[in-house]
């Protein structure tokens, strides 16, 4: 997302169409008298959906244009016409939007798998016409309904990315450098803290046509849950993810890697429980320095979960986890 605007949350405001009014008229020809009402009913307003769509990654669109208006249903017209439906808003959101009424706090739904459609705001049925109303004491009504005012809401957008495995790490433990190596994406990386200011998603494609969807998401700092840094910001983009890759820089002296390990598990947990259940591994990042390799059995041997090894810089240790990453694609592609 290079150069481009990021937007995970917006606040827009959507009004579905009025239906349209009914008609008044009489069918009127030459040599048929009497020929009685023939006014049509009103067409239905368009409603405003949420469609997920794949190549979609940000909510920017909305941010830019928050007023979004479905088309009116068209006026009934004689001969017993039918006013036309308007025409249904869809509008194009990220896989794992979820829409909350701002004014009521309720949650609408979510659209997650690409092409999936959330009503949010329902059309005005179309209004009667005169012909509707005839009775037996009543041969030539001369009345009709008015079309159904549309729907009408502010909504909240919020993003929470779709993806397989969730990168998290302090600023500059090297998840970005790691994303690049194992996937296309290019996320900006550099020898200061927080160069990851928005999540990004990559794609590991293996051999067999498998693949997996890999966040990366702004570094982490003990405090994240409450506010500190920048992470609290997008850990909910790791919320749906069904594995964890918990990297850590093991030549750092502040945080030490044990207490980075910790400080990580510990923030995940506050920021929401079930986090914790979610099966994770450790990446051991910067094997191409010394002290990380000075540092690797104690840290082994302290922390009671898979450990891998790399080098996001060299490559080294990276075929090990795209190995176990393969184990993870083929388990999902079953399920």
């Amino acid at each position: 997302m290079k150069g481009r605007l990021f937007k995970d949350k917006v606040k827009i405001y959507v009004r579905a169409g009025r239906g349209g009014d009914g008609c008044v008229s009489f069918r009127r020809e030459k040599f048929v008298p009497r020929g009685g009402p023939d006014g049509g009913d009103g067409g239905a307003g368009g409603s405003v959906y949420l469609v997920a769509a794949q190549d979609v990654d940000s909510l920017v669109s909305l941010y830019y244009r928050p007023h979004q208006k479905a088309e009116d249903g068209g006026r009934g017209r004689g001969k017993n016409q039918h006013g036309a439906d308007g025409e249904d808003l869809l509008i194009r959101v990220p896989c794992g939007t979820v829409a909350t009424d701002a004014e009521t706090g309720r949650v609408l739904g979510e659209v997650v798998r690409p092409g999936e459609r959330l009503l949010v705001a329902r059309g005005g049925e179309g209004g009667r016409g005169n012909r509707f109303f005839v009775s037996p004491t009543d041969r030539a009504p001369r009345k009709f309904t008015p079309g159904e005012e549309g729907q009408e809401r502010t909504l909240w957008l919020e993003l929470k990315m779709v993806a397989d495995v969730g990168l998290v790490g302090y600023p500059n433990a090297g998840k970005s450098t790691l994303l690049r190596r194992i996937s296309r994406a290019r996320p900006k990386v550099a020898a200061y803290p927080f160069t990851t200011l928005n999540p990004v998603i990559g794609t590991v494609q293996f051999d067999d046509h498998s693949n997996l969807r890999v966040a990366d998401i702004p570094g982490l700092i003990q405090g994240a849950h409450a506010g500190a840094g920048l992470g609290h910001e997008f850990l909910r983009h790791i919320e749906r993810t069904g594995f964890l890759l918990l990297v850590i820089d093991l030549a750092s002296s502040s945080p030490d890697p044990l207490d980075a390990y910790s400080t990580l598990r510990r923030e995940l947990g506050r920021h929401r429980e079930h986090l914790l259940e979610v099966p994770f591994a450790v990446v051991a990042n910067k094997l191409d320095l010394p002290l990380a390799r000075e540092r690797l059995e104690e840290f082994i041997r302290h922390v009671d979960a898979e450990v891998i090894p790399v080098s996001g810089l060299t490559g080294e240790g990276i075929p090990r986890l795209l190995s176990r990453l393969h184990e993870l694609a083929l388990e999902r592609r079953e399920e």
